[in-house]
């Protein structure tokens, strides 16, 4: 049953994704179907390694912090966009030392950390654990790292 469905869950959820985009009907039942199969076989073939999440708990909690961090980075960048800071705004590359070395943990924090408005992943060098984003105002280069940081926490006691 592995060879024919290595990545059920992945499967299940495209299938899912395509019938919501698409509206159910027998045919985009069956496309979607089909669709999913094919990709989870082709991502079978590049052999992923399957994430090993230790701390099932902490998700909800790293959700919600994410979503609460998103919702204030959209109020500050409107602000900037349609305030009368626009000249005053500092953009920066900012440098944050990390102890995250899980592959999963951090692909999942360059996703919320570029799913937040006005930040950026520019660059991990893993020789030197070392994270580069840019940040679009930034007031001090301390609250930014304070906040990757909480976020690395939460990914280190889930994934490590």
């Amino acid at each position: 049953m592995r060879r024919v469905l290595p990545y059920p869950l992945m499967t299940a959820a495209l299938l899912l994704m395509w019938l919501l985009l698409n509206g159910f009907s027998p045919g985009h039942l069956l496309l979607g179907a089909i669709l999913a199969l094919v990709t989870s076989q082709m991502v079978s073939a590049l052999q992923p390694a399957k994430p090993r999440i230790r701390r099932w708990s902490q998700i909800p909690l790293l959700i919600g912090r994410v979503f609460i961090d998103i919702f204030h980075s959209n109020v500050a960048v409107a602000g900037l966009v349609l305030g009368h800071r626009r000249n005053e705004a500092k953009a920066a590359f900012v440098a944050i030392p990390l102890q995250l070395r899980d592959k999963t943990g951090l692909a999942v924090l360059a996703c919320i950390i570029t799913a937040t408005p006005g930040t950026a992943w520019i660059e991990y060098r893993s020789g030197e654990d070392l994270l580069m984003i840019h940040v679009l105002d930034v007031d001090a280069e301390e609250s930014y790292a304070a906040v990757i940081k909480h976020y690395e926490s939460f990914l280190l006691e889930i994934f490590e």
